[in-house]
């Protein structure tokens, strides 16, 4: 049994509304009877009811609109049954409220007024209020008050998917600018990081404190890094972000889109499974990690468009190569495609509850 010493006595894991829940239990290293299955962006486009609620609503203000926030994040669950709700949000979310003049642009992603690229601009980062957490808790206070028995996911980006952002001014194919600058200053990279770690550390920690069950750390450009400048530049600052919620005691997913080559350094950092995306088969997964790591994963999102008979086929073979693990969450390799049909992803979760 993991200590939960740390948690509000309230909170679920604490007073073991959600211990047994196949999701906790599997990100655990348990194996229960149900395998448990959620998605990667679950909440969000795919939903008609999601389209509709956010008309005339920018991303950002929803994801700072606690009852608006709460009502996306249940949509999912309530849809598809899944074992899991993942709060509604943005992994901007914590540098806006740090100050950080960032909006998302409908079809491009987080843009940045101002890119961070210099010494001063760094210097000149301020470090987050944790006043300014109190939408994101009341979010996730209201969400867990109506999920139940069912597990919340919080969720945080990693400092590096973060500094890309930050020093790219947006979304970039190969993020050369934050790669050059990891090694022309490394002094400046070296605080940069720090600040990031500790605002989405602070982030992920306001949502566990206010209820999640579990944690999630996204790393979505570490793809872009080599092993080598994973370790010598990167990998301290994801366990300076997860250490945040150390103490807390809920289990921690690692997650990061094309990071086959850095999956073990990415587990070391500190957490307690793996989500894996598509390129990689799961048992090959396990086998890079020894075997001990529960895995979550990965459906390819590109196949939830094909025929069922199709798609089924993968399902399966995905749950058969999880069998290498330890435990294995069922989910996809990244998240939902807006074009995807609702119904499919609630066809998945009736299937893997069958297997």
């Amino acid at each position: 049994m993991t200590s939960t010493h740390g948690l509000p006595e309230q909170h679920p894991l604490a007073t073991g509304l959600t211990t047994e829940a196949p999701l906790v239990r599997a990100l655990r290293g348990d194996r229960p009877e149900t395998l448990p299955v959620w998605f990667m962006r679950q909440a969000g486009r795919s939903l008609p009811e999601y389209r509709e609620l956010r008309v005339g609503t920018k991303m950002l203000d929803a994801c700072l609109t606690p009852d608006l926030a709460s009502e996306i994040t249940l949509q999912p669950v309530r849809r598809h049954g899944v074992d899991a709700g993942i709060f509604f949000s943005d992994i901007v979310v914590p540098i806006k409220l740090a100050g950080v003049a960032v909006d998302i642009v409908p079809g491009r992603g987080p843009v940045l007024e101002s890119p961070i690229r210099t010494a001063a601009d760094v210097a000149a980062l301020r470090p987050l209020d944790p006043d300014a957490l109190a939408p994101i808790a009341e979010g996730v206070a209201q969400t867990v008050a109506q999920l139940g028995g069912t597990p919340l996911i919080g969720f945080a980006g990693a400092p590096f998917t973060l500094a890309a952002y930050l020093v790219e001014g947006g979304p970039s194919k190969d993020h050369i600018r934050a790669r050059t600058l990891m090694h022309s200053d490394p002094d400046t990279w070296e605080a940069l990081l720090t600040w990031a770690a500790d605002v989405t550390g602070s982030f992920l920690r306001a949502q566990v404190l206010a209820g999640a069950s579990a944690a999630q750390l996204f790393d979505s450009w570490v793809g872009s890094l080599s092993l080598a400048d994973y370790t010598a530049n990167v990998a301290r600052h994801s366990a300076r972000a997860l250490s945040h919620v150390a103490d807390l005691g809920v289990p921690r997913i690692h997650f990061g889109v094309g990071s086959g080559e850095v999956l073990t350094a990415m587990r070391d950092v500190g957490t307690d499974a793996m989500g894996v995306d598509w390129r990689i088969p799961l048992d090959e997964a396990s086998r890079r990690l020894g075997g001990s790591t529960p895995l979550q994963g990965n459906i390819d999102p590109a196949l939830l468009q094909a025929p069922w008979p199709v798609l089924e086929a993968h399902v399966r073979d995905v749950v058969e190569r999880g069998r290498a693990a330890p435990a294995h969450v069922l989910n996809l390799g990244h998240g939902v495609n807006p074009d995807t049909d609702p119904d499919v992803l609630t066809r998945i979760v009736e299937l893997a509850h069958t297997l």
